[in-house]
């Protein structure tokens, strides 16, 4: 799929310009949006369209434990841990005349922190287990977070030179529920893409279904509206998109001309959503959660917020949980390893005895130590 920006609103049009002034020069870019908003993508095109003929590395720091991140962005030496059978090149050194692109650079633990402005400084590399120092000067560094940075910077947890060693240019990409008139148009681009990827004849969109999706907030942006319409395309077979066709949580949605006579609906979160999909729909958290959060579709403030709702339901029982999300009890064990991995498991004492139920999730989840200082 080509990487493009589909949409005829002014917040792209404004996109489009930062785009091209940034593109014109070497300096470091800060983009900030919600997760699925598109950012990988800006970046992409701020490198096709400068003058770097280097290769465009990208590095998702969210989804590579500390402990492996230095390796990864610095290289190693040979023996310099277990497995390190060989010398092996960083990714900062691998972009040499290119551009590295961290993505959810605000996961970054304060070591890693200290250790990227030290390359943002001066350019020095330094491999896991080596003395000597390396320096690659022509890096363009492109930075990216859901995170409010500022937010973390006053409660300690995010280096507050390495914000302003990063934040020279800051691109801000607005949530696509601010973004309506790009809705349509993007809709259409996908509908094309998918029919012809997927060597199906293109369906036709019932005007009914188009109210809706326009009417749906979009929790998880652009690749929400993606993974929808792809899916959307794979299953239909009569040639017509209709309301029936579309997911629960978009068919359930009214259209803005009716909401106009009455109040304002109160948006579902990503957790909302999900938690039905699982609970109600008897859909696995596998699929449902699992595969959006390591695709990076889902934050970990969104896994957490499943948690304690589904813990709220279990009162505390971790074992309820897997039953609840319709896992097999084969897997408990690899489900708490993957919420002790990202840091999501809370703990359960929180939702055995809280005495109201408003306060029983807030209680819980403040009572970890990771959730109170914003990880």
């Amino acid at each position: 799929m080509n990487n493009k920006l589909v949409g005829a609103s002014s917040a792209l049009c404004e996109i489009e310009q930062e785009i091209e002034c940034a593109a014109r020069s070497d300096a470091k870019i800060l983009i900030t949006g919600e997760s699925g908003v598109g950012k990988d993508i800006v970046a992409r095109l701020i490198h096709q369209r400068s003058r770097r003929q280097g290769p465009f590395v990208t590095i998702n720091c969210a989804g590579v434990p500390d402990s492996l991140l230095e390796s990864e962005l610095f290289g190693h030496v040979r023996g310099s841990f277990t497995g390190a059978y060989r010398d092996k090149r960083g990714w900062l050194d691998q972009a040499q005349d290119g551009t590295i692109f961290l993505d959810e650079v605000g996961e970054m633990s304060l070591r890693m922190q200290a250790l990227l402005l030290r390359f943002l400084e001066n350019g020095e590399i330094q491999r896991v287990g080596s003395d000597r120092v390396q320096t690659a000067s022509n890096v363009r560094v492109i930075t990216a977070t859901n995170r409010n940075l500022v937010e973390r910077v006053a409660e300690k947890d995010f280096r507050e030179d390495l914000y302003y060693r990063m934040n020279v240019i800051h691109i801000v990409i607005p949530p696509l529920r601010d973004r309506a008139d790009d809705v349509a148009p993007l809709i259409a681009y996908f509908l094309d893409t998918f029919s012809a990827a997927h060597h199906i004849a293109r369906p036709v969109l019932s005007e009914q279904a188009l109210a809706k999706l326009s009417a749906y907030p979009w929790p998880g942006n652009v690749r929400e509206l993606r993974n929808i319409i792809e899916r959307l395309v794979v299953r239909n077979r009569g040639g017509t998109i209709t309301p029936a066709d579309l997911p629960r949580e978009v068919s359930s949605t009214t259209p803005a001309r009716a909401q106009a006579a009455g109040p304002e609906p109160v948006r579902r979160s990503n957790a909302d959503a999900l938690y039905g999909r699982m609970v109600d729909g008897g859909e696995s958290f596998w699929t449902v959660v699992y595969s959006p959060f390591m695709s990076r579709d889902l934050t970990r403030e969104d896994l957490r917020a499943l948690v304690a709702r589904g813990l709220e339901q279990t009162r505390g029982s971790y074992k309820g949980l897997v039953e609840l999300f319709n896992l097999s009890a084969h897997d408990y064990k690899r489900f708490l390893n993957f919420l002790r991995k990202y840091e999501c498991r809370l703990p359960f004492q929180g939702f055995r005895t809280v005495p109201s139920s408003a306060n029983r999730t807030a209680e819980a989840v403040e009572a970890t130590p990771l959730v109170a200082k914003g990880y």
